[in-house]
């Protein structure tokens, strides 16, 4: 990549509208040492590069720039990383950071809202989108049941890119998923930097297509780095440690849900028609259940159905015996949350408090299921508890 290619478009990177975390005020400030490079004011560009290293002093990217100035004082700019000697590997990953923050700071705050949360319950406050095609991590607020852009953040995902199929891939999954656990700086080797948030990889869909792997995690940087390339890590999600613990302030292990996407999609009016229809078929189960109709209840479920290693026919067999032993069935669904997932299309999958009451048992549970739509209807592929 040489520096023509790199400066072209700066003229237009955005202002932020609202107050944004300091990585945003850092890539503008990126974005104008850059833009004044192809200005030719090479002093004023250095001034600003200089005044990043005063802030973030292990900012790397920020060093390969101010040394290629430092080294125009004495000869033209031809590529971007004129640093002599300098491993070819690592200059590669400095400039693909290069070309990710710079588009970064051209970027506009979103104002739709991602098609990946149509619902979200008052438990979940926060919502995570991650856009691995921008190396971008989008926070979301739950205002009155309607996801709000609050910040983004860069971030660095697998060496080997998205998709994450088998154990040592070194992908990122793509999926939804859920904050499932905090792991403190003290615990952790100096890698993983400000802290870590598992998330809930492999999920049920992931199982249910054969997909392995574990500890993929949400975590920070190395104390003597602050960033590191688009793809660096091997399958997680990592952040600047600053960028993180500002994170963790709207984090709630056991319910911020995780949507790790390759392309981001908005939400439009064939959307909330879906939502809409789900949101029905779902009334219908909860009703078809409650008043004892077995045949009714159980043509929610699809032919493929599971729930852990019990199939369809079995799970059938057994609703039946047990239904046939109840004179009255109260069945009341709260805190419903809806998550279309993002690489699978008609594919939701939805989380909800279940409150049941018969004549001889009672019994509450955070349960999930996975809505499949097929031939026009919702079904239900997926059931088990969400703990």
């Amino acid at each position: 990549m040489r520096w023509p290619l790199v400066l072209i478009g700066l003229a237009a990177f955005a202002t932020p509208a609202v107050a944004e975390p300091d990585s945003h005020n850092l890539e503008q400030t990126l974005a104008r040492s850059l833009q004044a490079v192809g200005e030719n004011r090479l002093d004023v560009a250095l001034n600003e590069v200089d005044s990043l290293l005063k802030r973030n002093p292990d900012f790397k990217l920020a060093q390969l720039v101010r040394g290629d100035l430092l080294l125009a004082r004495a000869q033209p700019l031809r590529d971007f990383g004129n640093a002599p000697d300098a491993p070819h590997e690592l200059l590669q990953d400095l400039r693909e950071e290069a070309q990710v923050r710079l588009q970064r700071a051209q970027q506009q705050q979103p104002v739709a809202v991602p098609r990946y949360l149509w619902q979200l319950n008052a438990q979940q406050r926060y919502a995570v989108v991650v856009d691995t095609s921008k190396s971008t991590l989008y926070l979301y607020e739950n205002v009155n049941g309607e996801p709000r852009y609050v910040a983004d953040f860069y971030i660095s995902m697998g060496k080997k890119g998205a998709d994450k199929f088998v154990e040592g891939d070194q992908k990122t999954p793509l999926g939804v998923y859920f904050v499932n656990g905090f792991i403190p700086q003290q615990k952790l080797a100096d890698l993983y930097g400000a802290g870590a948030y598992p998330i809930s990889y492999p999920n049920e869909w992931d199982q249910r297509h054969g997909r392995s792997g574990h500890g993929i995690w949400l975590h920070g940087t190395p104390s003597n780095t602050y960033s590191r390339a688009p793809r660096a890590s091997n399958g997680c999600v990592v952040l600047a440690n600053e960028d993180l613990l500002r994170l963790g302030r709207d984090i709630k292990v056991g319910a911020t849900p995780v949507i790790i996407t390759n392309r981001m999609d908005w939400l439009d009016d064939a959307d909330r028609g879906e939502r809409e229809a789900l949101r029905d078929a779902i009334e219908q189960w909860r009703t078809a259940w409650e008043s004892r109709d077995t045949a009714a209840y159980l043509a929610h479920y699809a032919p493929d159905f599971s729930t852990g290693k019990l199939g369809r026919s079995a799970f059938a067999q057994q609703k039946q015996q047990v239904n046939a032993g109840k004179t009255w069935i109260k069945v009341r669904v709260d805190n419903l949350s809806l998550f279309p997932y993002p690489t699978q299309p008609g594919l939701v999958v939805v989380n909800f408090d279940q409150d049941y009451t018969s004549n001889n048992l009672a019994n509450r549970m955070h349960k999930r299921q996975y809505w499949q739509k097929r031939d026009g209807r919702w079904q239900i592929i997926y059931e088990g508890s969400a703990s």
